[in-house]
């Protein structure tokens, strides 16, 4: 899946630290700036992935599910 978001990034003494406006609790940060962006990606998919399976636990069993492309 191909999504984008918006990278808030900032510059801290030797570090750069990331967040995501779209993704509360979604964080980023290297030494360098491709680094902080890496992690922040990671971070971005790790709580998709929750979410996304946090709300399967609850679905009836005789229901479908189909992919929707967005964009």
């Amino acid at each position: 899946m191909h999504n984008e978001f918006t990278a808030i990034v900032e510059k801290d003494g030797d570090w750069y630290i990331a967040y995501s406006a779209e993704i509360p609790g979604a964080n980023g940060q290297g030494k360098t700036k491709d680094e902080c962006l890496k992690n922040l990606s990671e971070a971005i998919d790790l709580i998709l992935e929750d979410r996304r399976a946090d709300a399967l636990r609850g679905i009836p069993d005789d229901a479908t599910q189909e992919m929707v492309s967005v964009g």
